[in-house]
């Protein structure tokens, strides 16, 4: 029953540490090395596309969608999708894909001349199921090595930590003023119950 209880409960937090480590905003310093737009046919991997942008018509077979393809800080290439998200979730609220697209275009740079850039997104980079991160923003900035503090991140995880440690307590309380006396009471009687059945048969024997 515990190897249960611990599966259960470090299925649920790994789902919860994947669903904040997806939707919550990231930062990547890189060099924009080229924009591009490509058509996409969706398959398994739909569920990791956004809709169709904000005021297009919506199919769900194929559609163009841009790219940003970049080299990171640390010398490694990122390819970045760049999609509205309208309404839906994440709430990012994007709808300026083509303004970024061409914002994106202009921060191009080569190796000999580099334009670092901060690069806003959420999800991830899969080669294997060709799934690529949206961006959200970008900005130039002066040096590869600037420093980013998430506090956005870091308000949305503690506001979060604070309303479960809230529903910890009172269950807590709940059970504790509830549904431990109910148990104590039920295994009281089962074993006076048992005491019983014991005396019985032992009458019985002698």
């Amino acid at each position: 029953m515990g190897y249960i209880k611990w599966t259960f409960w470090i299925s649920f937090w790994v789902l919860v540490a994947s669903f904040f480590h997806y939707t919550l905003p990231q930062h990547d310093v890189a060099r924009i090395t080229d924009t591009y737009e490509k058509r996409i046919d969706f398959g398994e991997n739909s569920l990791f596309w956004a809709s169709a942008d904000t005021g297009n018509a919506v199919t769900s077979v194929n559609r163009d969608v841009f790219f940003i393809q970049t080299r990171l800080s640390n010398d490694n290439v990122m390819v970045y999708r760049n999609e509205d998200t309208g309404w839906g979730w994440p709430p990012y609220f994007k709808f300026d894909t083509t303004n970024l697209q061409a914002e994106a275009s202009d921060l191009k740079s080569v190796a000999e001349t580099p334009q670092w850039v901060v690069i806003k997104h959420y999800g991830w980079r899969n080669e294997f199921m060709s799934i690529f991160p949206n961006a959200v923003s970008v900005r130039a900035v002066d040096d590869p090595n600037v420093r980013m503090i998430p506090w956005l991140n870091i308000s949305i995880l503690i506001i979060f930590f604070a309303f479960v440690w809230a529903i910890w307590v009172r269950w807590r309380r709940f059970r504790e003023a509830n549904i431990d006396p109910v148990l104590e009471d039920a295994g009281d009687s089962i074993a006076n119950t048992s005491d019983g059945v014991k005396k019985w048969f032992g009458s019985w024997r002698k």
